[in-house]
């Protein structure tokens, strides 16, 4: 049975995830779509969000969502879990333990999720008819940052990207009912720049994880060393790596904004707010001169309300 402290301790932690929606780079579910819409695009941000900070290690081994998931270890020993493995096969079992519960949404069997932003997801799943795949790919992502810090290539940060964002804006389509296969490939360049756009705001904060998404072939040619990346500011070549991995992401952007075009209404209006929340985010960069170090440069709300004019104009 749930502790009544856990189970406090979960639904604090249920509505914090939900509140971050308000911080991302574009809107999550704003109050323009039908309430369906907003529901379950909610209830997918909540998965989405739960596993990144199972994966970014921001939930404690044995708190409430480890004992929901069957993972209660907070009595164990009572010994300290602090190693860096340690911490990472703490991560790996949680993640473990979500796939298993992710797996209940999915089936008819009792008993169902024991999460509640899992059974939360379980309405939605079956209203969109969603298949088990894009939430499995986001775990695995999770999973690979527990096991690679650094990415050689850009191949194999689009890679990644295939399982960290790419899921998502395929989730968003199907749960508008308006995927097919030129809205994905569309779709998956849009969440692929978005990413890109994430990790060079975070450069810093990333580091501190001991993680860094700037391809290594990249960092090379502009000659940055990781200790370059740990200084307070940027210097001339962190900040040329900076702006050319900003204009990759821009690229994407670019290939992907038809997508906007291609739908009507206020799906269309949701879409240009996300390839807005990048375009934003990419003028907030280039303002701070590129030197993301101090700390990630945010687009302030008028540049993101003018980032979707300008998009709805164009695809109009």
């Amino acid at each position: 049975m749930l502790r009544t402290g856990a189970a406090g301790d979960v639904r604090e932690q249920t509505r914090t995830v939900l509140d971050q929606a308000a911080h991302e780079n574009f809107p999550v579910a704003p109050f323009f779509l039908p309430r369906a819409w907003r529901t379950d695009l909610m209830a997918v941000y909540g998965f989405a969000r739960l596993v990144d900070d199972i994966g970014d290690g921001d939930l404690a081994p044995g708190g409430g969502d480890a004992v929901l998931l069957g993972l209660d270890r907070a009595q164990e020993g009572g010994t300290s879990r602090s190693s860096a493995a340690e911490s990472g096969g703490d991560r790996l079992a949680l993640l473990d333990a979500l796939e298993a519960d992710l797996h209940r949404v999915f089936s008819d069997r009792a008993p169902g999720p024991r999460h509640p932003l899992l059974r939360r997801l379980g309405p939605t799943v079956r209203r969109c008819g969603l298949t088990p795949e894009p939430f499995l790919a986001l775990i695995e992502a999770n999973r690979q940052d527990q096991r690679v810090s650094r990415y050689g290539t850009y191949d194999d940060l689009a890679a990644y990207c295939e399982l960290s964002a790419n899921p998502v804006g395929r989730l968003v389509l199907g749960i508008t009912g308006t995927s097919s296969p030129e809205r994905v490939r569309r779709s998956d360049a849009v969440c692929t720049a978005l990413q890109i756009v994430e990790h060079i705001q975070d450069v810093a904060e990333d580091l501190g994880r001991d993680r860094i998404y700037l391809p290594a072939e990249d960092m090379k040619r502009f000659g940055v060393t990781e200790a370059d990346l740990a200084a307070p500011s940027g210097g001339a070549s962190v900040r040329a790596l900076i702006a050319y991995e900003a204009e990759r992401a821009r690229e994407l952007l670019n290939e992907g904004t038809s997508l906007v075009g291609s739908v009507h209404g206020r799906l269309k209006l949701l879409l240009a707010g996300f390839v807005a929340g990048g375009r934003a985010a990419l003028q907030a960069v280039a303002a701070a001169d590129h030197d993301v170090l101090p700390g990630p440069p945010k687009p302030t709300k008028l540049s993101l309300l003018r980032e979707v004019g300008a998009t709805l104009r164009r695809e109009g």
